[in-house]
């Protein structure tokens, strides 16, 4: 090559950069830095869901370091605050955990976890009325800390197999049990067996402790109340306070109560479903008729309130399989805190917490110049690349549509698009659901009342396999999707015209 020939394709390079930099200049001119991306990791090498799951540096939704080969994870949370801390206490399941001995991890921003190695209230190994541990509460009372729990007898051979037990503390990281301390079932319930979940409060100005049970009483799902001496010198039992309407579940798990404004609420996860709410003008009801806040993905949440903010912490199911895409129904798995906002009807609503929203800050380009785009699809999906999985992101828009048919988001799996993996709003049956296999698999969903023509909001925020998708003031559904990190996420729609706009994504 001369150097005629030379100079002259060092010119056309030149120009190329010129030309690129000038295209790459207007993307500027909008307004819109993005984020670089080389710090990105890359899962272009871990081709399976599992090796995928394994590779992920959970932070926002915390899950326990591993224990050896073993991974533990989180269940049953009992979230307590204080002086700026939130101490979230949780049944361990494997790992280390002996039958589910209660743990701790501290935090101060929801995304950024202490983890305590050792257990604060360990099962007795020599067996006993809590040879297993059952979820519970903590309170503070006149400078003592004290952690009530279930203790599940660990044989047949106990009167009753499960009791209320406590421990208690100077500081609420250290705990003993409280011995020859325990709360039976009434005669009035029938049953010795469902006794468990015990949520207290300090009623400071009556100088007693209020705690409430999840127990069956004639065989129906109920939670009861007892009043205790702020000593724990004594208790009168106060009777039924609900009773599952729906006749469903043989337990109302992890019940809480508390009051937002100048509403009174109990919540509950019926037994391997959905988290419900009922409301009351009264403290313990009686209560309205309840309704369900979310999937049966964010389970046995509890309420906590930090300087006048109201949050849910529950854990995130997960599948005993990654590669699985018929089910997400194992027991344990993530922490997951959502916002909880009281409407102005006096219902309830989740939301993404401010501090977890305010983290994605490193704004990413979309697969498209443009920030809206237009689905029009018929009997078929269709789908349009916008997105990618990053190991944590969030992705925020806007939309209307004018047809009957569903659209969302699709997660490619395996690059086959009939094994796409769905969060679908689906308008004709008011309703936000997670599809497996392009639609023909339903894992959970939760109530969604649209319009056709008004203007929504959404948010989703995924770290891991993990994520919840808000349709804003409206909805929150919690899923888990595994194996896509790396991958194309697609906006799609099936009978439906849907115009997306403002979209972003995020990650940090």
């Amino acid at each position: 090559m001369n150097k005629k020939t030379v100079a002259m394709f060092m010119a056309i390079l030149l120009l190329a950069f010129a030309f690129a930099g000038c295209a790459k200049g207007n993307k500027k001119t909008s307004g819109i830095e993005f984020a670089h991306p080389d710090y990105d990791k890359d899962f272009s090498s871990l081709r399976t869901p599992g090796s995928q799951e394994a590779a992920y540096d959970y932070k926002m939704f915390f899950l326990p370091e591993i224990d050896g080969v073993s991974q533990p994870y989180v269940g049953d949370p009992m979230p307590y605050y204080e002086d700026g801390v939130f101490y979230m206490y949780y049944l361990k399941e494997a790992g280390d955990s002996y039958n589910h001995s209660l743990y701790l991890a501290t935090t101060t921003d929801f995304i950024n976890y202490t983890e305590y190695e050792d257990p604060v209230v360990e099962a007795s190994r020599s067996g006993g009325q809590d040879g297993w541990v059952g979820t519970g509460s903590m309170i503070k009372v006149d400078g003592k800390y004290y952690l009530f729990y279930t203790g599940h007898a660990g044989s047949d051979t106990y009167e009753f197999k499960e009791k209320i037990m406590v421990a208690e503390g100077t500081s609420p990281t250290s705990f003993t049990k409280v011995e020859g301390w325990s709360l039976t079932p009434p005669a009035e319930l029938g049953q010795k067996n469902d006794f468990r979940d015990p949520e207290a409060h300090y009623n400071e100005e009556k100088g007693v402790i209020e705690l409430t049970v999840t127990a069956a009483v004639g065989g129906i799902a109920r939670v009861v109340k007892f009043t205790l001496a702020k000593d724990l010198s004594g208790f009168q039992y106060d009777g039924i306070i609900l009773t599952d309407p729906t006749n469903s579940f043989w337990n109302l798990e992890c019940s809480d109560t508390f009051r937002i404004g100048d509403k009174y609420y109990i919540t509950y996860s019926g037994q391997d479903d959905t988290l419900w709410y009922a409301s009351s003008d009264s403290p313990y009801g009686p209560y309205n008729e309840p309704v369900r806040m979310e999937g049966k993905l964010f389970y046995a949440a509890k309420h906590v309130n930090a300087d006048g903010r109201d949050y849910m912490v529950g854990w995130i199911r997960r599948s005993e399989s990654p590669s699985s895409m018929q089910e997400v129904s194992a027991w344990g798995g993530n922490l997951g805190v959502q916002q909880l906002v009281q409407t102005e009807n006096g219902g309830l609503c989740l939301k993404p917490v401010e501090e977890i929203a305010a983290a994605f800050k490193d704004r990413r380009e979309l697969v498209f110049d443009d920030l809206e785009t237009t689905v029009e699809a018929g009997a078929r999906y269709t789908f349009t690349e916008t997105f990618t999985a990053y190991e944590r992101f969030m992705l925020t828009g806007k939309f209307t549509y004018t047809g009957t048919g569903s659209f969302g988001l699709g997660f490619d799996f395996n690059g086959r698009e009939e094994k796409y993996k769905l969060i679908s709003a689906c308008p004709a049956e008011g309703a936000l659901r997670l599809y497996f296999n392009e639609g023909s698999t339903m894992i959970t969903e939760t109530k969604a009342e649209l319009t056709v023509g008004s203007e929504y909001s959404f948010t989703y925020i995924q770290e891991g396999s993990a994520g919840t998708f808000y349709i804003d003031g409206i909805a929150a559904l919690t899923v888990r999707i595994y194996g896509v990190s790396g991958k194309s996420v697609y906006l799609f729609a099936e009978n439906n015209s849907v115009h997306f706009y403002e979209l972003a994504e995020y990650t940090f």
